[in-house]
């Protein structure tokens, strides 16, 4: 049976993530890979309850410990309900956000800490971790910009987080593909969709074949 690959897309609000990889998905699909496409979080029934706890505008209240350990929980469900069996059964797995975004929004723009978040995190994951991450890179305005022009897109509560806060999530994902660069690859969003679309299969198809060897 062949090996599942495991790929994360991140990047800041408004960076493209989600249209694109439907778009990945099917190219992959087209090329002959059995894909099963997810998302963060969510992608299964308890995670999706969970994701709308999170992202629910009233709760503004909500701590940012409270925050991280309910996306610990929710990754947790997700990943042994739907992206482990998919990976046992030889699938490319993509999957908009994973441990990244914890460790960027609430590890170091939450000011909790990175290697505290990836403590949290380590125990929900069990050590298994991205073959691949694409880091969609976005300035905040222009992400931001692109979510008020896009008025059919989900507005959810870190949206309505300010500039500051943005920036510092960006700032997380750029020290973060520093710090894993065999894993984390950078494409540049602010490019046309074409450009995007051509990066993002390149790199994705790179790390097939250095799997297949």
């Amino acid at each position: 049976m062949r090996k599942g690959l495991f790929i994360t897309v991140e990047g800041p609000e408004g960076a493209g993530k989600s249209s694109m990889m439907q778009r990945l998905i099917q190219q992959l699909e087209e090329e002959g890979f059995r894909v099963t496409g997810t998302r963060e979080p969510g992608g299964i029934s308890i995670s999706e309850q969970i994701r709308e706890v999170i992202l629910n505008k009233e709760n503004t209240e909500m701590d940012g410990r409270t925050e991280a350990l309910l996306y610990a929980a929710a990754r947790r469900q997700h990943l042994v309900e739907k992206v482990m069996p998919a990976l046992l059964r030889g699938d490319i797995v993509l999957c908009d956000r994973f441990i990244d975004s914890s460790l960027a929004y609430q590890g170091y723009a939450r000011g909790l800490g990175i290697e505290e978040v990836f403590e949290i995190n380590r125990f929900a994951v069990d050590d298994v971790m991205p073959d691949l991450t694409l880091l969609f890179d976005v300035r905040p305005e222009v992400g931001l910009a692109r979510i008020n022009a896009h008025v059919e897109r989900e507005v959810n509560r870190l949206d309505l987080e300010s500039i500051h806060f943005h920036e510092k999530v960006r700032e997380a994902y750029l020290l973060l593909s520093e710090r894993f660069p065999d894993r984390i690859v950078k494409v540049n969003a602010e490019a046309s969709v074409e450009e995007v679309f051509h990066q993002s299969m390149t790199y994705i198809l790179e790390r097939i074949r250095a799997t297949e060897q």
